[in-house]
């Protein structure tokens, strides 16, 4: 285990001073508690700690009303930190402007203040409504969260401040009293895309009188969510200039690289940023767990470790039964399902009130029951939550002491939000990321350099995509007739979108416009998460009670037939996935394995954008067709992951337009890596394996937003050739960013497979959990010798 001391601007704290250090047990001394044993020890391969930071303090800006100055000190906030300060300045000057500091550095403060203050002026307007603010937050949790915190900050100030939160849980008796009498409303992108602009005439007064946008946690609109993002945005805007407001855009972002570029590319407009944090930050203890290696063995006699569910809800149940208040994040709901429900058999081993101090929090649940379990985790009844990024994203849950990561979170960004959950008050926090059984977690867990020495990831989105900007200039013409007036608005794509459109039948042009004519609702073309298609929705067979939905994106892979569904800690297998009708049947059962679907894809060629000499190789970039088909999903037990059988499915092959980064190699350079024709197959499919494995460490993406083919003759280019390419109809930004860095990607990708201890490969650097071909045939040595040889040809910066 090493220690190095280090001095990045990650996790900090709120306004308020830290409690007396000697209330909380410190974080080191319950990583010491965790570790205890010869075994449990061995696993943690790095020890960072983060040292605490000293605040620094500024005056709030003169126009701050004084209402509003005495009502953030009755919070207990007697002065801003100088980054909230600095914020507050650009908004109240009317620019744009994102606030990039560490989680609980404060940043809500910062932005709330000149809103409150704007709203304050605007509640003594002789016209009654005076001026609006907007909230847009990428959850339902955020949202509700932050109303509970504005009423909390506003009460002082009596019923000159109206929020409201208005999602697809308001009811509907109150969404008119929201549209008539708030005057901070507080959404989600979604909402606003379905319900507000389409509606706008119902909204005029509150737009006509909008003064200021919040973005809330921004760096989550990226990829194909994010470009969706920013065309709601930007028909926003145009219907606000429709109604003569000019609304100013006020972002914040945990640490992110370059996020006034970002900002601006998400909003279109021009965005000053604020990055220095200048608040305090209690000591951070961060551990890196590998878990150990098992006697069992998975896919070609492959050493198998124990999972990190299990190892997750080991440590979630040791820490409960310190008494230490957890969160457990975790990538999948089924994940968060199963964690809560492994942890509370164990607890009710050692006292049978413990069981009921942990659960599960994740999507897919009802709103009453999200919110009785933030509320349960705010008044501290609960002492351990296994969650998904759905309790990521801001929601204040103050009091934490540790967080647990099971399985890098695909960011770097997302890692250190996800740690800042805990020392939200100021006070000592301990961090553990568990590795998975997966070529990047390996990696990290074992250069710990590339965590704590590197900046955070640029945000990669692009609105331009056509597939994208298509349905929302549909929108846009529902809403407002499209002119050429909104061409630098929409991008540069849009002049040339509107014939495709019109010759569709989506559009029609008169004179000088175009006007959507269908019936149907323009907004409904497109659902901007970027999954595509109506969701499917799980409905209990016997009973015909709706128990979630899934996305259509992930029908296949989720809700096939024989599959395992976990719904709030109960499981059921899938009878019968119904694609025409969009229904998942399903049945309660409890069998003792998991399911992971299998799939296979073909890629052929459409455009070469960019190719690149690295000496007789080539590295391409361009537009590709891929065709992929789920064949079958594997049966693996619970808790070690031990292969149990395989089941063919029968489903239909989907086809996906969308952007590729490939590389090419010659005879002579197969020659020069000592790869005869046998050898081949295997070297290029675990070149291929280990690479989308690692790019999550220079594009902010996870494995699963991307795809992967590797060909030992490809007819397009008739040459062994290795693709990666975007999951997302037209690309989300993914494959252009491995493009861009593509030396530094597969030599990353390289070193991870070279440094793994196994003799002819493993999931932990070649094998892949989702490949079609039951990771068959893979070539370690082989990946390694080829990827030299193309690396040799890198031309020189």
């Amino acid at each position: 285990m090493s220690v190095t001391p280090v001095t990045h601007s990650v996790p900090m704290a709120s306004n308020r001073l830290p409690p007396d250090p000697g209330t909380r047990t410190p974080p080191g001394m319950i990583l010491d508690r965790l570790a205890r044993g010869a075994t449990r020890a061995a696993r943690i391969t790095h020890t960072e700690h983060l040292p605490p930071r000293i605040g620094s303090h500024a005056d709030w800006p003169a126009q701050i009303r004084p209402e509003v100055i005495d009502a953030i000190r009755s919070a207990g906030i007697d002065r801003p930190w100088a980054h909230q300060a600095r914020t507050s300045e650009h908004a109240l000057r009317g620019e744009s402007v994102v606030v990039a500091t560490g989680t609980a550095s404060g940043k809500s403060l910062a932005y709330l203040a000149p809103v409150l203050s704007t709203l304050l002026d605007g509640s003594e307007a002789p016209n009654g409504r005076g001026t609006t603010g907007l909230y847009l937050a990428p959850t339902k949790a955020l949202a509700a969260d932050q109303r509970r915190a504005v009423r909390e900050l506003a009460a002082p100030l009596g019923t000159a401040i109206r929020p409201a939160v208005y999602d697809g849980d308001t009811p509907v008796e109150e969404r008119e009293w929201v549209r008539q009498y708030a005057n901070y409303v507080l959404t989600n992108p979604d909402m606003l895309h379905r319900g507000i602009l389409p509606a706008h005439p119902r909204w005029s007064s509150f737009l006509r009188a909008l003064r200021y946008v919040v973005i809330d946690e921004c760096h989550t609109y990226r990829g194909v969510f994010g470009s969706h993002v920013a065309q709601v945005i930007r028909r926003l805007r145009r219907i606000c200039a429709r109604y003569g407001s000019e609304p100013v855009f006020l972002l914040a972002s945990a640490t992110a690289a370059e996020p006034a570029e970002a900002a601006s590319r998400l909003t279109g407009l021009p965005v000053a940023e604020i990055t220095q944090d200048t608040s305090p930050r209690g000591e951070l203890v961060f551990a890196l767990w590998e878990p150990p290696l098992t006697e069992l063995h998975g896919e070609q006699g492959a050493p198998v470790r124990r999972t990190a569910t299990a190892e997750t809800a080991d440590l979630l149940t040791d820490l409960t039964v310190q008494g230490v208040r957890t969160v457990a994040f975790v990538r999948s709901r089924r994940g968060a399902e199963l964690i809560a429900l492994i942890a509370q058999e164990r607890l009710a081993e050692v006292d049978r009130s413990l069981p009921a101090r942990v659960a599960a929090y994740r999507g897919g649940y009802l709103p009453e029951e999200r919110r009785a379990l933030e509320r349960a985790l705010h008044s501290g009844e609960l002492l351990g939550l296994a969650a998904t990024t759905a309790l990521e994203l801001g929601v204040d849950v103050s009091g934490l002491d540790a967080v647990v990561i099971a399985g890098y979170p695909g960011t770097r960004a997302s890692l250190w939000q996800q740690a800042g959950r805990a020392g939200r008050s100021g006070q000592g926090a301990l961090a553990v990321l568990v590795a998975r059984d997966d070529p990047l977690d390996t990696y990290l867990v074992h250069h710990p350099e590339a965590l704590f020495d590197q900046p955070v990831e640029s945000t990669v989105l692009d609105p331009d995509n056509p597939y994208v900007l298509a349905p929302h200039l549909c929108a846009a013409a529902s809403e407002l007739p499209l002119t050429e007036a909104d061409f630098p608005l929409f991008g540069p794509e849009t002049a040339g979108l509107l014939p495709q459109l019109e010759a569709a039948s989506l559009l029609r042009r008169r004179t000088a416009a175009w006007h959507w004519t269908r019936r149907e609702r323009a907004a409904d073309l497109t659902d901007i998460r970027g999954q595509g298609g109506s969701p499917v929705q799980v409905v209990e067979a016997g009973t015909g009670r709706l128990l979630g939905t899934v996305d259509a994106a992930a029908a296949h892979t989720a809700v096939h037939d024989g599959a395992v569904h976990l719904h709030q800690g109960r499981s059921y297998l899938v009878r019968r996935l119904d694609l025409e009708d969009n229904v998942a049947l399903v049945e309660e059962a409890n069998p003792p394995y998991s399911t992971t679907a299998r799939d296979t894809t073909a890629i052929s060629v459409l455009e070469t954008d960019t190719e690149v000499p690295w000496g007789d190789a080539r590295l391409c970039f361009g537009s590709v067709e891929v065709t992929n088909q789920v064949v079958s999903f594997l049966r693996r037990k619970l808790i070690t992951g031990e292969v149990l059988g395989e089941t063919k499915l029968d489903l239909p092959p989907r086809t996906l337009r969308t952007r590729a980064v490939w590389w090419t190699v010659t005879e002579d350079q197969l020659d020069a890596a000592r790869i005869n024709p046998e050898q081949l197959g295997g070297a290029l499919h675990a070149a291929e394996h280990a690479s989308i494995g690692m790019l999550p460490l220079f594009a902010t993406c996870d494995r699963w937003d991307i795809g992967g083919v590797s060909v030992p003759l490809h007819p397009d280019t008739l040459l062994p050739t290795v693709f990666v390419y975007d999951g997302h109809p037209g690309g989300a930004g993914f494959a252009e960013r491995a493009f861009h860095t593509a030396a530094a990607w597969l030599t990353a990708t390289r070193g991870a497979i070279a440094a793994c201890e196994c003799e002819a490969g493993c999931p932990s650097c070649i094998q892949s959990p989702k490949c079609g071909n039951g990771n068959d045939p893979l070539h370690k040595r082989g990946a390694i010798r080829l990827l030299g040889e193309l690396l040799r040809g890198v031309p020189e910066a």
